[in-house]
């Protein structure tokens, strides 16, 4: 970096990437502010400059000291190492030294009280919520919500019924001809921890799993103009269930719904569906399988007179973006439920499904809204 770019950056102030210091006299303070770096975007600590822009005067000691100690920092202070590098600076108004931070890719990053930062504004703050930390550990593969015990469940929670049926498609055999015990079984097939079911398990196969699992369910609203802020509704439902049934019925609610347009097929035909119905299983399976199960939130489904809405709680996973799901690329986010959807819902994986559901109806957007932490898929109806 040369002197007339230090000097701008300097003078703008401190923001989420830039992070003045006007001197480090200990490895765990500077240990922290490379963490949070680490953890958010990546960015640079300048050493030398007070909060307010006033240089601090460091001597060449001071820079000598100051480089080793951000060395033993990197190295000893954070878990995992973060590779940092530095630059010293000779400015007219005194030396800085120049931290490059560069964004972490094995998140989350943690100083030696086993404390993760994040950077919050010019500022950093410790992360503590729960809910945080397990997305943090989801993004870097180290945990996934679908596999996570369901407090106080067992195999009692299981529709035997439905379960058995499942089996007998899936591996061929009925239950009664296995040697294993129901819960060595579900624990083979990765749908029970010790002896709690886990969310996959208790979504797909649960007798009534929001008795354990409130919040994950589908609300869906149909509405009679275009904003969700109409005090009045045509329709309104919360649909809830094992995951197949929710489904089902979000399908049956849309449907309903929704204008059935003649076609060309005879008047005694039903119609079809104004917008196709593979992309409406398309958009809701993936509504299902690729949320966020860390959100303790529901699936809503609106339907408004000009679009339909249907909003995922979660961004998309790690280093996805809208466009590159368009071109197909897929990460993902619940592996047990992705294994199991296929055999139970319309969904084949492969990240193929936005791609059909564009080539079959184009007037479809999607908008990955981080702050909010929610996926958001918009189906223009057609105007008739």
């Amino acid at each position: 970096m040369d002197q007339t770019q230090l000097e701008r950056i300097i003078a703008a102030g401190e923001d989420s990437r830039h992070q003045f210091k006007a001197n480090v006299q200990r490895a765990e303070s500077i240990a922290q502010e490379i963490v949070a770096l680490s953890n958010s975007q990546g960015g640079m600590i300048i050493i030398g400059v007070h909060d307010d822009g006033r240089f601090s005067n460091l001597s060449s000691q001071d820079v000598a000291r100051i480089n080793q100690l951000i060395s033993n920092a990197a190295t000893q202070n954070i878990r995992p190492p973060v590779s940092v590098s530095t630059e010293n600076i000779a400015l007219s108004q005194g030396i800085c030294i120049l931290v490059d931070v560069p964004e972490g890719i094995s998140k989350p990053y943690m100083d030696t009280a086993l404390h993760v930062w994040v950077k919050s504004g010019s500022d950093k703050r410790k992360v503590s919520a729960r809910e945080e930390l397990q997305r943090m550990f989801q993004a870097a593969n180290l945990i996934h919500a679908d596999s996570m015990p369901v407090t106080n469940s067992s195999s009692a929670d299981l529709d035997l019924e439905f379960f058995d049926a499942f089996f007998k498609r899936y591996i061929g055999e009925s239950l009664d001809k296995q040697t294993l015990g129901l819960d060595v079984l579900l624990r083979n097939m990765n749908l029970m921890v010790d002896s709690s079911l886990n969310i996959s398990g208790m979504l797909l196969f649960g007798k009534k799993p929001q008795f354990r699992l409130p919040v994950f369910n589908v609300k869906a609203v149909a509405f009679p103009g275009t904003s969700i802020t109409d005090t009045n509704y045509i329709d309104s439902k919360d649909i809830s269930g094992r995951l197949d049934d929710q489904f089902r019925n979000t399908m049956s609610f849309l449907m309903a719904n929704l204008k059935h347009l003649q076609n060309g097929q005879s008047v005694n035909s039903i119609g079809e569906p104004e917008i196709p119905r593979i992309v409406l299983e398309e958009m809701l399976a993936n509504a299902f399988i690729h949320r966020d199960y860390f959100v303790s939130a529901p699936i809503r489904v609106l339907i408004f007179a000009d679009r339909v809405e249907i909003i995922s709680p979660g961004h998309l996973p790690n280093n996805l973006t809208v466009e590159k799901i368009k071109f197909g690329n897929s990460n993902v986010r619940n592996p047990i439920l992705a294994s199991f959807a296929p055999h139970i819902l319309p969904y084949r994986g492969l990240g193929s499904g936005v791609l059909r559901s564009i080539q079959a109806y184009p007037d479809i957007d999607f908008i990955d809204n981080r702050d909010g932490n929610l996926f958001k898929v918009i189906i223009q109806r057609k105007q008739i």
